[in-house]
Formats: structure tokens, sequence, C-alpha cells
């Protein structure tokens, strides 16, 4: 055996002894098949604590599989795009770690994949979040500031009802659950035998409308969207109480230091351009506001009769 052979031989022994050891590290820390590659890779030329410390900075710079974040499929695929990337793009920088958004498609999806855990971050309802905190090991970060305060309208001149109640087996323009609103009224007919007839029906404008052109005898939306609408062609007969609204939530995939961190980032002044066109959508106002999983500590109930929560 000449030199040159004898030393490959010798090289080669070494990196196999060390390479064992060093694929255990990768495999202990859930990086991505490419990543354990790209680790091994570099091990090759590099002794064995620094070969530890490139797999303790890939992982710490974002080389493990992303972090997801995702909402409520409540607009296309590509207006969800134009919405929430930039906020991913954004608290990516901010923890040093890729997150990318994902539009579930359908509100089937949606629930399945956000049962699964296959969400670190959401964007959602105040129910969806209380029941993510209670069943899901989520922590809720920052909300609107505003709260939900829904309310039922009947046209101006209807005189046959005194309250809500009696409006058992009337229609209603709304929402298809699980839609906050309908399960707030729906919680407030008891008789599984005396229930009001849904007519689903998309956006609060139309369920406004559905009511005046008398489609549907009541409908229930929110107090600031009716404000924004002729007040003088219905009338209020039922307000529910103030609840919390959307907010953001982040799993347990997400180390609590940087829960912090994305918590503080959402409510930033440099936060104003990454949430622009989502605040601009749910008239939030110049800035989401801190929240904690207290005070949407319940409303998950909201849930209890839709299938595959409980």
């Amino acid at each position: 055996m000449n030199r040159k052979t004898g030393l490959t031989v010798l090289l080669s022994l070494i990196f196999v002894l060390f390479a064992r050891p060093l694929y255990a590290d990768v495999h202990k820390n859930p990086l991505s098949g490419t990543a354990k590659a790209a680790a091994l890779k570099k091990a090759a030329y590099v002794s064995p604590n620094q070969a530890r410390n490139i797999i303790q900075r890939d992982a710490a710079v974002g080389d493990l599989d992303p972090l997801v974040f995702s909402a409520a499929p409540r607009e296309t695929p590509e207006e969800g795009i134009k919405r929430y990337e930039p906020i991913a793009e954004y608290l990516s920088r901010v923890i040093g770690k890729k997150i990318i958004y994902k539009h579930p498609g359908t509100w089937g999806v949606y629930r399945s994949e956000m049962l699964r855990g296959s969400y670190d971050l959401i964007f959602d309802g105040p129910h969806f979040n209380s029941y993510r905190t209670d069943k899901l090991n989520h922590n809720i970060l920052a909300k609107i500031p505003k709260s939900h305060d829904f309310v039922v309208v009947v046209k101006k001149d209807e005189n046959r009802f005194a309250n809500l109640k009696q409006m058992a087996g009337r229609t209603f323009c709304t929402h298809a659950p699980p839609n906050l609103g309908t399960l707030v009224l729906l919680s407030q007919f008891n008789n599984p035998a005396r229930q009001p007839i849904i007519i689903n029906t998309k956006g609060w404008k139309n369920i406004y409308k559905g009511v005046v052109s008398g489609r549907c005898t009541a409908g229930i939306l929110p107090l600031l969207n009716l404000r924004k609408y002729d007040k003088r062609k219905v009338k209020v007969i039922f307000k529910a109480g103030s609840l919390p609204n959307q907010a953001f939530s982040a799993g347990p995939r997400i180390s609590p230091e940087d829960q912090s961190k994305i918590a503080a980032a959402l409510v930033a002044p440099e936060a104003a351009a990454p949430t622009a066109k989502l605040r601009a959508a749910y008239r939030v106002g110049k800035s989401f506001a801190t929240a904690g999983n207290q005070e949407y500590r319940g409303l998950a109930d909201f849930l209890k009769n839709e299938w595959g929560y409980y």
C-alpha cells in the first residue's frame, strides 16, 4: 500500500468512527432529511466538536422543519397569501426560524389539521383560541383590541316577538357554524326541538340585507358592522355579552422564549407594515393588543355541539 492510499484509508476510518455519533446528534434533533444529509456532509471536513457546533447553529437559524402559520379560511388562497405571508416573513426574522403561511383551503381541512396539531401559529376566532389553550397546549399572544358584541336584528316594523326565545323555528340569516355569531345565537336555545332555522348567508352585509329584504326573519351580526349600515331599517331585539376578539395563538413547537418574542413583535411599531392588510380586513386599528389565555377561558364551550371537537 503506498503512502497516498494509506492516508486515504486512515481518513476514511476516522470519518466512519465519528459519523455515527454525529448522526445520532442530528437524529436527536428534529431536522429534515435534507438537513441531516447536509450536516453529515459538513462533518466530513471539520473536527467532531466543530461538526456538533454546525448542527446546533443550523437548528438555531431555521434548518429545522419550518413552523406553520395558518388562519381560518375566510378568504381565497390568493387573498390569504397577501394578508398573512408578510406576517410569516416578519416573524421569521424576529425569532430566527422559518415560518411559512399555509392556507387550509376548506373549513374541514382547517379543523382536521388544527386538531392534529399541524399548525404552530394561528389567527382565528376567540372560541378556537380558547379550545386550543384547553386541548392543544397553545398560548394566546395578541388580539384585535375591540370586543366582539353580537346583536340579533329584525325589520323595523316586526312586532311579533318580544324576545329571542320566541323566535324558535324562525329563519335567521347568518354564517354556517362554527362561526362564532351563529354559535352565540344557537346557545340561546336550549331545547333541541325548538331551534332557529339557519339560512347560510356569507358576509355580514348580506346578513343585514337578508333581514331588510324579508329573506330571513332575523339575523345576527357584530354591532360594529351594524353601525355601518342603515339602522333605521332594522331594530335590535337581543344583544349578547361582550366577548374578546380574534387572536393569534402559538403551539408547543414554538418555545416559550420565541412565543414571547412573537407576542411583543405583533404589537410593536415594526409590525405596522407586515400586518397592514390583515388589520385593514378586520378594522383592527393601528395595532394588535397583547392578550392572555385567561380572558378567553370558557369560550371553547361554544364548540361543544360541533362535530369533531369534543
